[in-house]
């Protein structure tokens, strides 16, 4: 019996892509050096565990100041990086909302943007809470952020589909206890939910 379902947000209920923040402002192959070379994702992750965008720069001018201009693009556009919600998702919250299950969010996200996110898929101001891994000093897939999860909502994870587009946030839900799936779609999603017994609408 399911009676939770706890969503990522990024790329799940709102796109995001780190290259829109360079578009037309840094040349092509800065930004493949920034965002692929350098690994900005694993650079970002520290950002999503708690560590302020200032003290991101003051670290950066001191291991690779080459980026720094890319680092200033990106933070000073970071509302360019999301853009918009995903397809389907702001139905799918909307029925499951209406399903009278409870329905969470589960976010790495720097606690410094976390604002961004709501304007641009307005779908995310009606979950009933959103846990956002800036805000606590953890990032998916530490084990501890599903404890977490857990405990602050007092959840049973046996009865909470936990959704997200990472594969290994996916395997750290399961071993977590929740019932977890890789989200691809929201249509696939909605039909992962129905096959668990969620009451939702067909698409």
């Amino acid at each position: 019996m399911i009676d939770t379902v706890v969503l990522d947000l990024g790329n799940v209920l709102v796109r995001w892509d780190p290259r829109r923040a360079f578009a037309g402002r840094l040349p092509a192959r800065d930004t493949e050096a920034f965002l692929v070379d350098f690994d900005f994702m694993a650079f970002n992750h520290q950002q999503d565990a708690g560590r302020p965008w200032a003290d991101a720069r003051v670290d950066l001018a001191a291991s690779a100041p080459e980026h720094l201009p890319a680092l200033d693009l990106y933070v000073e556009h970071s509302a360019d990086t999301l853009a918009g919600p995903v397809p389907g998702s702001a139905e799918l919250v909307h029925d499951l909302r209406a399903s009278g299950v409870r329905l969470l969010g589960l976010t790495n996200w720097s606690a410094e943007t976390f604002h961004l996110a709501e304007t641009a898929a307005p779908a995310i101001g009606l979950l009933e809470d959103v846990l956002v891994s800036g805000e606590v000093g953890v990032a998916k897939p530490d084990p501890r952020i599903f404890a977490l999860l857990t405990q602050r909502f007092g959840l049973r994870p046996e009865r909470a589909v936990f959704a997200d587009d990472s594969a290994a946030n996916v395997a750290a839900g399961s071993a977590a206890g929740y019932d977890a799936v890789l989200f691809t779609t929201a249509d696939a999603l909605r039909a992962d939910l129905a096959a668990r017994g969620v009451a939702l609408p067909r698409t």
